[in-house]
């Protein structure tokens, strides 16, 4: 098992450094979840589907990201608050390649 430390700025402004596995198929949206860094219901609406932007982020580091899909791309073209910067979490998966990633949660819309 391998843990990897991101780090989360809430929607208070509190950055939060976490531990997110990278063995159990999980999303940046479901690791701010687990934390409980943002309100139930308030974050990953959809269910992670790219289809509710409710888990946007702005990506602070320059962390690899996967490309973004259609999908998300068209989904972020209808956000609120949406930045250069602006990622769904749903879409950012947990791998090693994402040691020392750095988000912003977006706010709520």
């Amino acid at each position: 098992m391998v843990d990897i430390k991101i780090k989360i700025t809430d929607r208070e402004g509190a950055t939060h450094e976490v531990l997110a596995p990278t063995d159990m198929a999980m999303n940046l949206m479901e690791v701010v979840r687990s934390y409980e860094l943002a309100p139930e219901g308030t974050i990953g609406v959809c269910g992670g589907m790219a289809m509710c932007a409710s888990c946007q982020c702005y990506v602070l580091s320059d962390t690899e990201l996967p490309e973004m899909s259609d999908d998300e791309d068209a989904m972020l073209a209808e956000a609120f608050y949406v930045k250069e910067n602006s990622r769904l979490g749903c879409q950012i998966p947990m791998t090693p390649e994402m040691e020392g990633l750095e988000v912003e949660l977006a706010p709520e819309s």
